[in-house]
């Protein structure tokens, strides 16, 4: 019998665990509270309790009895609300009854088995997180486990009574410290190497090497900044041109490994256009609410991406979760704008104009007079600023959740709530400022530290408000590991990727300087000197015999210049000194392709003015290209329209460009960078495309990638049923699959004991146990064939162990 006869019974498994999905689930801050406070807070909530009942957290709800998830029909809470006796019904006689709308939706809101907001209570909240860093105390260190980490950890187990969980193997320790730093899977050459590597140190080296590797880090945490900038390459509002991505510049950033507090400051002020998509936002087509401009979807991005604070609720109303005020995430939301911006309060205008204003005036206020530009400048030094612990606390959460599967303070959005354990927070909070905000000194801390290279916590039933740390979660691979483990395994991956971005780290010492073919080029006004304020357009068409594997441009222009791509803007600069790099291979296609740049001369007198374009192309079919600005090119006068990022038609004839002689300043400024800036777009190495590169699909969206429309710092954990259905059947896995069979074959010479000895390795970092050796070969037997052996990866990989990082 085929393995894959046993995939349907899993599905069905699958299937029946799945949630429901509701068309429009209950939304409690939105739905629920405003019905609680208006007709049961003023008798069961903060320190009232008639009738011993207080509905001040959901825990309280659960016990009390007035609730029943199981059968939400016969709920007292529903009989007291609809009761027709006086004696009886809630609310007492001579309040305001509910409707039958407000009913039908707390019936609703039990059958979903009462969704609350995490840390939300109708108590009084004694806890505000402080704002300024704290640098607690280490306490002694407990059976010689000194590092930082684990004092704190064995200090908090003891004061719980709870045990130290046990240490992980080699294998589950590298299987684990893969995935977390570079989303890949160990190779089972790698995994023997290090089962056989007889150093006490080697899993520091190990983190040390696996962080080292710029491309394959990069390539990983791309995924996580994507998510918490809501960054894509496709998608809602890239066809308006009302949305841009900052793919190239955070892939640098990564790649480089910027500082955190630079990145963090070049994403609120940005120096160019290359880092600006985040604070844009989103421009939606048509009329939006006043809590969807992009003004306020500033406000909230800012919130939820550096603070872990929710400003949705506190854009239409005063917040019911936490303490922020329709006020402030309007003044937040004003130093963005370049308007006057009208206050609504549940989209309707409530009078009063918002004041350009920071959340936290103790570290230092905003100029609201000031230009725009200089008001982001402000807010961007007030964000990272070395006082604000809050910025800090933010991302070491976000960071020990991704590594340890479960925030210090959860979920990592309701940074509000009091932490598991405010000391463990605050270190690393300081560590991290403390080492120059270098995020990888703080995954290098805690993957170090015995806390992460321990055995998971078996997880018993869903979340509750009193958790205590035990050890780390199990979590499952997100859509992007999961297929790149998949590649790894068969040899699948796609051979092209799609994020416009250079993968290759070059250090100066190994660049080599390019020899420029490219001349600065201009309309006839530069046979004598162009005169101030021209606009002229210039192109190059091309055609290309295959698809462009790699490759790139520098360009840059005396004084500006929007350069479109088959008619659509793909780049545009302000600044002659600053050449500029442009990735190439999503742009460029087989065939015809047009290459025109609107170009301007600024001054208030006639002065030089030129365009530079240079570029290097590797074609699919090995071919080289070289694309540069010379004679060859054309120009027109007539500068046509633009709209969402498109160009208009162009009237008027096209005549030969006139060859500039570039002045000193240009050869200076321009040609030193652009020959090493040519480098790291036509050089370098091309490991394996990672899904992280793609565009989203089908597939992707079924395993959690979100669609980036709203920042995502959480994926759901989760199964749904489409889900289960895709890891049975999907098409680009059963090609995959199809391709790794035949393969794996070749690569073990059709071992049956090889092949099924590699594929565990590969897929689980384990040989397999001698019971499934035995199963295995039998349906294999000693020819394996392309069927037998496909059927043997879907089954593989669709194990819990495959999916999971324990």
């Amino acid at each position: 019998m085929k393995l894959r006869f046993v995939l349907p019974l899993i599905v069905v498994f699958q299937i029946t665990m799945a949630s429901a999905v509701q068309a429009k689930p209950i939304d409690f801050a939105h739905d629920v509270v405003p019905i609680l406070k208006q007709h049961c807070v003023a008798c069961h909530g903060g320190r009232e309790a008639k009738g011993s009942f207080s509905l001040n957290t959901r825990t309280l709800w659960m016990e009390s009895g007035f609730v029943d998830v199981k059968d939400p029909a016969a709920s007292y809470l529903l009989e007291l609300v609809t009761s027709q006796d006086p004696e009886m019904q809630m609310p007492p006689k001579g309040k305001p009854r509910l409707s039958a709308k407000e009913v039908e939706t707390l019936k609703q809101w039990i059958s979903e088995d009462l969704p609350w907001e995490a840390g939300f209570t109708f108590g009084k909240q004694a806890y505000e997180p402080p704002l300024k860093p704290r640098r607690p105390e280490l306490p002694a260190a407990v059976d010689n486990r000194t590092h930082p980490i684990d004092r704190l950890i064995d200090h908090y187990l003891a004061e719980h009574q709870l045990p130290r969980p046990g240490p992980i193997d080699d294998a589950t320790f590298l299987r684990r410290v893969r995935l977390d730093l570079t989303g890949l899977l160990p190779t089972p050459e790698e995994l023997n190497a290090f089962l056989e590597d007889p150093s006490s140190d080697k899993r520091t080296r190990k983190i040390q090497e696996l962080l080292s590797d710029d491309t394959a880090y990069a390539d990983h945490w791309l995924s996580f900044f994507n998510d918490l900038l809501r960054n894509d390459y496709s998608g809602t509002g890239f066809i308006t041109g009302g949305r841009k991505q900052v793919s190239a510049w955070l892939y640098e950033s990564l790649l480089y490994n910027k500082p955190f507090d630079q990145l963090t400051r070049e994403l609120i002020a940005p120096p160019t256009d290359a880092s600006r998509g985040f604070i844009d936002g989103i421009k939606w087509r048509g009329n939006v609410s006043a809590g969807q401009t992009v003004e306020i979807q500033f406000a909230q991005s800012l919130g939820q991406a550096f603070l872990g604070i929710n400003l949705k609720c506190a854009s239409c109303h005063d917040s019911f979760i936490d303490r922020w005020t329709l006020e402030e995430s309007y003044g937040l939301a004003a130093i963005y704008s370049e308007r006057a911006l009208e206050i609504h309060r549940c989209d309707k205008p409530i009078g009063k104009t918002a004041k350009a204003s920071w959340l936290f005036p103790e570290l230092g206020t905003i100029d609201a007079g000031a230009s725009r530009a200089a008001r982001l400048q402000q807010l961007a030094q007030l964000m990272t600023h070395p006082d604000n612990g809050r910025f800090t606390r933010t991302i070491a959460n976000r960071l020990w959740h991704r590594l340890q599967g479960r925030g210090i303070v959860h979920p990592l959005d309701a940074m509000q709530t009091k932490p598991w354990n405010e000391d463990l927070l605050d270190y690393l909070a300081v560590y991290l400022s403390d080492n120059k905000y270098d995020i990888k000194k703080v995954l290098e801390l805690i993957a170090t530290s015995e806390a992460y290279q321990s055995q998971v916590e078996i997880v018993a039933g869903g979340e509750d408000s009193d958790y205590l740390y035990r050890g780390p979660r199990s979590r499952r691979l997100t859509a992007e590991q999961f297929l790149d483990g998949v590649w790894q395994i068969t040899g699948a991956a796609p051979a092209k990727f799609e994020a416009p971005i250079f993968r290759t780290r070059i250090e100066p010492d190994q660049k080599q300087d390019y020899d420029l073919k490219a001349k600065w080029i201009w309309g006839d006004s530069a046979k004598q000197v162009p005169p101030a304020d021209e606009t002229i357009v210039v192109r190059k068409i091309i055609e290309l015999p295959a698809a462009v594997k790699r490759g790139g441009a520098v360009l840059t222009c005396d004084n500006s210049h929007i350069l479109f791509i088959n008619r659509r803007e793909v780049d545009k600069g302000d600044n002659w000194a600053q050449v500029r790099t442009l990735p190439l291979h999503t742009l460029l296609k087989p065939g015809k392709n047009e290459i025109t740049a609107i170009v301007h001369n600024g001054g208030g007198t006639p002065n030089p003015a030129g365009f530079f374009f240079d570029a290097r192309l590797e074609l699919e079919n090995g071919e080289q290209r070289e694309i540069s600005s010379d004679a060859s090119w054309e120009w027109n006068p007539n500068a046509p329209a633009t709209k969402e990022g498109r160009l208009g038609g162009i009237s008027g004839k096209w005549a030969p460009v006139t060859i500039v002689k570039p002045v000193g300043s240009w050869t200076n400024a321009v040609d030193s960078q652009a020959r090493s800036l040519l480098a790291v777009a036509a050089e370098g190495k091309q490991p394996m495309v990672r899904a992280s590169l793609l565009k989203n699909t089908a597939l992707m969206k079924s395993l959690g990638r979100p669609m980036r429309e709203q920042i995502v710092s959480m994926r759901p954990s989760q199964l749904t049923t489409l889900e289960a259905i895709d890891l049975s059947n999907e098409a680009t896995l059963a090609q995959a699959f199809a391709q790794g069979a035949q393969r794996l074959i070749t690569q073990t010479d059709g071992d049956p004991q090889r092949l099924t000895e590699h594929l565990y390795q590969f897929a689980l970092s384990r040989k397999p146990t001698t019971a499934e050796t035995e199963i295995i070969t039998q349906i294999l037997g000693e020819q394996p064939q392309p069927a037998q052996v496909e059927d043997l990866l879907w089954s593989v990989c669709m194990l819990p162990e495959f999916f999971l990082i324990r």
